[in-house]
C-alpha cells in the first residue's frame, strides 16, 4: 500500500485529524481508503460513492461534514504550545510504529522529535510498586540509557515515573506516552516530571489535546508504548496489571519481552513470574537485555510503507473471538465463554478489534459492526 506525498502542512494535518475522527472506521480500512482515493479526494466523494463503499451513516456524515472548527482548534493549540502533529505519512512519524496492526493515524508531540527515530526500550510496571521495584526501574533505565537506548514508558506513578527519572539522570532520551491529551497531563502528581520530559525528552499522545484520562484510553496507549520499542521490560506487575497488556502487545508485535523476577511473596511480582513462565526472558542485569537487542539495533529500522499483507478487511483478525461477538450487545463474560480464551487475552484482542473497526464497545459489552 503506497501513499502519495508526505507533506506535513496544516491543511494535511486537518485532513488526517478528520480521518481519525471517523467513528468505527479502523486504522487499516482508513489507510486502504486513503491509498485508493487519496486523502483530500476521500472527503470530496459523493454520498452515493460512500454508500457504495459500505460505510455506515455516521461514517458518511463524518466524511461529508467534518468538524473543521474543532480540528482548527487542535491545530491552534499545537501552534501555541510549541507542539507538533505527526500524521501517518509524515517523514517524522516513527517507522517502528507503522509495523503494528493498528498504528495511530495522528500523533501529537512536544519535545525532541528526533527521539522517535532512535532505538527504544519500554520500561513499565506497577503503579503500586515497592521500594525494590522503584530502585530497579531507575537503575535499569539509567544503565540502558547509557547503552544508547531511549526509555519509553507511560508517565504513570510507580515504575513508569522511576524509569523516566532514571533516563533523565543519565542524561539520556525518554519518551512518555500519555493516555490523555497533551494539555491534560495525567496523573497530576507527575506534572513536574512531565515538564522535565518536555524539555529534555518527548511527550506524545494520539488523543486530542484536551482529552481527559479515560480508563479506555490506557490500553490503547499501551500498544503505542510497546509498538515504539524494540522490547519491553516489565518491573513488578500483578496478575491483573495493565503492564501485562503491554507485554501481550509486544509479543503480538513480534517484539522482545523481558521480566525482572521478585520475591514469591510479593503480589506485585506475580505478573513478572507469569511472563517468565510464558517465555519472557528473565533479567538480572542490563547485559541480559543488550545481548538480545544488539542484532536488532543495527542497522536502524528504515521508514517502511504499509503493505497490502496487513489486514485491510480481506482477512478476519482473531476469527474465533470475532465469531463470539454478536450483532447484539454481548457481555465480555459471554465472549470469554464462547471463545474459550483466557480473560486477559480476550481483553487485548477485543481492543484490537475495536481499534480496527470490527466491533464497538456499548454499555452492556460489545457489538459486531461488520461481517467481513
Amino acid at each position: 500500500m503506497t501513499f502519495k506525498g508526505s507533506s506535513s502542512s496544516q491543511d494535511d494535518a486537518k485532513l488526517w485529524l478528520a480521518l481519525q475522527a471517523i467513528p468505527g472506521l479502523g486504522c487499516q480500512r482508513a489507510l486502504a481508503l486513503v491509498a485508493r482515493f487519496g486523502l483530500s479526494q476521500l472527503f470530496q466523494l459523493a454520498t452515493s460513492e460512500l454508500h457504495a463503499l459500505a460505510l455506515k451513516p455516521p461514517q458518511i456524515q463524518a466524511i461529508k461534514h467534518p468538524d473543521w472548527q474543532g480540528f482548527n482548534a487542535h491545530i491552534e493549540w499545537v501552534n501555541q504550545h510549541d507542539a507538533s502533529v505527526l500524521c501517518y505519512t509524515d517523514t517524522r512519524y516513527p517507522a517502528q510504529l507503522k509495523e503494528i496492526a493498528s498504528p495511530p493515524l495522528v500523533l501529537f508531540a512536544q519535545g525532541d522529535l528526533g527521539l522517535l527515530q532512535q532505538p527504544q526500550i519500554a520500561v513499565i510496571g506497577s503503579r503500586h510498586s515497592t521500594h525494590y521495584g522503584r530502585e530497579k526501574a531507575q537503575l535499569f533505565a539509567r544503565q540502558l540509557s547509557q547503552q544508547g537506548l531511549v526509555i519509553t514508558s507511560g508517565l504513570a506513578l510507580g515504575i513508569d515515573a522511576n524509569a523516566h527519572q532514571g533516563a533523565l539522570l543519565a542524561r539520556g532520551g525518554t519518551i512518555a506516552v500519555l493516555g490523555s491529551g497533551l494539555a491534560n497531563v495525567y496523573p497530576k502528581r507527575n506534572m513536574a516530571l512531565a515538564a522535565d520530559i518536555r524539555q529534555k525528552g518527548l511527550i506524545i499522545s494520539e488523543f486530542w489535546p484536551n482529552s481527559p484520562p479515560l480508563a479506555k484510553h490506557f490500553p490503547r496507549r499501551n500498544r503505542i508504548i510497546s509498538g515504539l520499542s524494540l522490547g519491553t521490560l516489565v518491573i513488578e506487575a500483578s496478575l491483573k496489571s495493565g503492564s501485562l497488556i503491554t507485554a501481550k502487545y509486544a509479543l503480538e508485535q513480534n517484539r522482545e519481552v523481558f521480566a525482572l523476577p521478585g520475591s514469591i511473596d510479593n503480589a506485585q511480582a506475580c505478573g513478572c513470574h507469569w511472563l517468565i513462565k510464558q517465555g519472557a526472558k528473565l533479567v538480572t542485569e542490563t547485559a541480559d537485555i543488550m545481548d538480545e537487542l544488539q542484532l536488532i539495533m543495527s542497522p536502524q529500522p528504515q521508514q517502511l510503507a504499509l503493505t497490502e499483507e496487513k489486514n485491510t478487511g480481506n482477512t478476519l483478525p482473531f476469527p474465533t473471538l470475532l465469531d463470539s461477538v454478536g450483532f447484539e450487545a454481548t457481555s465480555i463474560d459471554l465472549v470469554v465463554e464462547r471463545s474459550g480464551e483466557p480473560v486477559h487475552l480476550v481483553q487485548t484482542q477485543l481492543l484490537e478489534l475495536e481499534l480496527d473497526g470490527w466491533i464497538a464497545q456499548v454499555p452492556d459489552g460489545y457489538v459486531r459492526l461488520r461481517r467481513d
